[in-house]
């Protein structure tokens, strides 16, 4: 496989870590025809979660530091909420939104 950056093996853990641009199916079927049973990692680091506080994202069986990878609603990013940037304008004296 062309696309692996890295591959780190805990035999403690009985994990494969496989890092790179790599589909994750196919990662699977590869390992899957040597006769292994392999399965994704359902686990993320919990900064990289958007927002890491849903019910479904903690797991008792989570390692510490990681939650589990739920599809979660993301803010749309032309909300009607003012943006930061026009919070204080010099050219609009009325725009001041924090008094």
């Amino acid at each position: 496989m062309t696309s692996v950056k890295t591959l780190e093996v805990s035999r403690k853990q009985s994990r494969v870590t496989v890092s790179g641009y790599i589909d994750p199916k196919m990662v699977l079927k590869r390992i899957k025809s040597t006769g292994k049973r392999a399965e994704l990692w359902p686990y993320i680091p919990h900064n990289l979660v958007y927002y890491p506080y849903v019910s479904h994202a903690y797991d008792k069986r989570a390692p510490s530091g990681f939650v589990r990878n739920v599809a979660q609603a993301v803010p749309a990013p032309n909300a009607t909420e003012e943006r930061i940037t026009s919070l204080f304008s010099d050219d609009n004296p009325n725009a001041c939104s924090i008094m």
